[in-house]
């Protein structure tokens, strides 16, 4: 087993600025593609209909049932949703960034927020609450993300914090702040194999180089790597690749044209196809359907 180096992990940085309360986004999904990754704004997310869904902070990896809630707060804190055996094509996923300056310390040392400052501190290792805390705030949260009115949303908002810090059964999740997941692979070959198409997903990635690498035929390896991940060679390296552009759809203003050609796509045309058949939707519709889900308060 090896642990995630550095480079390995993607330093986020979230929309919200000095003048933002919180962020939330509340999608629907398939697939699970953005990568291990790690923020300064402290992170509450919940996932339905995520069973199978392999959870990893810090050094914590489990994997989730339909429902599940946690809570990151610290910005070393490394953490990601991998896709593992999820089959679900209904997947919600409601995600709430908050900076961790709208408790200045004169505010969050008031005896009304002693339930919820220990609780946070306690979230830098991450916390998984338990099932009773989420049927306990899921109406509110569902709220919370169609709410319009910005001051009833930061009322939801610290009522959702407040139910938590107060629930039984909440379980920290990672060993510390700074732990490093280590990861497993049955094959050290495919793990290296999928290090290098990471790397290089914007190049062209022949076959041939890739099965030099693992020191095998062509055709070997092929028939290897389908039988170990599930997908062909050229399959997986288009997930990949979509993977990225949709990140990039979500987080950037470019343009799908030069989205398109940043994550290794050589055909516009040809991108706009592969991404309809994968996501049910074009780029721009996604990117349009995304950007309804979300709110900066």
């Amino acid at each position: 087993m090896k642990a995630y180096s550095k480079e390995k992990v993607l330093r986020e940085i979230t929309p919200l600025s000095d003048k933002d309360f919180f962020y939330i986004a509340d999608r629907s999904k398939s697939e699970f593609t953005y990568p291990i990754h790690s923020h300064a704004d402290y992170e509450l997310n919940f996932t339905e209909n995520a069973k199978g869904v392999k959870r990893i902070v810090g050094d914590s990896v489990e994997v989730i049932g339909d429902y599940d809630l946690t809570l990151v707060c610290s910005k070393d804190l490394e953490h990601v949703l991998e896709q593992n055996e999820c089959r679900s094509d209904r997947v919600r996923e409601i995600t709430i960034q908050f900076s961790p300056d709208i408790f200045e310390k004169n505010f969050v040392n008031k005896s009304q927020f002693d339930s919820i400052r220990k609780m946070l501190e306690r979230g830098q290792r991450g916390i998984a609450f338990p099932m009773s805390a989420i049927l306990k705030i899921y109406p509110i949260l569902n709220d919370l993300s169609y709410e319009q009115d910005s001051f009833y949303a930061v009322m939801k908002f610290f009522t959702i914090l407040y139910e938590l810090s107060r629930c039984e059964g909440a379980r920290s999740l990672s060993s510390s702040p700074f732990a490093r997941v280590e990861t497993h692979s049955d094959s050290r070959r495919i793990q290296m194999i999928q290090q290098y198409i990471n790397q290089n997903y914007k190049q062209d990635i022949r076959l041939g180089v890739v099965s030099q690498m693992a020191g095998m035929s062509p055709v070997a390896f092929s028939r290897f790597f389908k039988t170990r991940t599930g997908k062909s060679l050229s399959e997986y390296i288009i997930d990949v690749r979509l993977g990225y552009a949709a990140n990039l759809l979500i987080d950037t203003n470019n343009t799908v044209a030069d989205i398109c050609y940043d994550c290794g796509f050589n055909n516009l045309s040809n991108f706009n196809r592969i991404f309809k058949k994968k996501k049910n939707c074009s780029p721009k519709e996604f990117r349009e359907n995304f950007r309804r889900k979300k709110k900066i308060i």
